[in-house]
């Protein structure tokens, strides 16, 4: 299954690209920033932002209360292991 899990914005890795950094549980990923970004502001204003990230997208926006609830929520389910393994292993592809 393929979740959206939270993660927060680390880094801008490539602004033209719209790339930035997520860190997920410690995992960290570059992810496609697009749908969250504001039009006209620059990309480092989302440094420190929690998203959703869903198949290498940040869909949307969530505050930190939200992202720690799901991450506690998808750990009581096992599908926090599972994610995170599919995001190490993509990772290296």
């Amino acid at each position: 299954m393929c979740l959206g899990i939270p993660g927060r914005i680390t880094a801008i890795v490539d602004e033209q690209a719209m790339l930035a950094e997520v860190d997920v549980s410690g995992v960290r990923r570059q992810v496609d920033v697009l749908c969250v970004a504001e039009p006209g502001k620059p990309l480092a204003e989302l440094v420190g932002t929690w998203v959703l990230v869903h198949v290498g997208f940040a869909m949307s926006r969530i505050d930190e209360a939200e992202a720690q609830e799901t991450l506690r929520l998808l750990a009581s389910m096992d599908e926090l292991a599972g994610e995170l393994d599919t995001m190490r292993n993509s990772a290296r592809a």
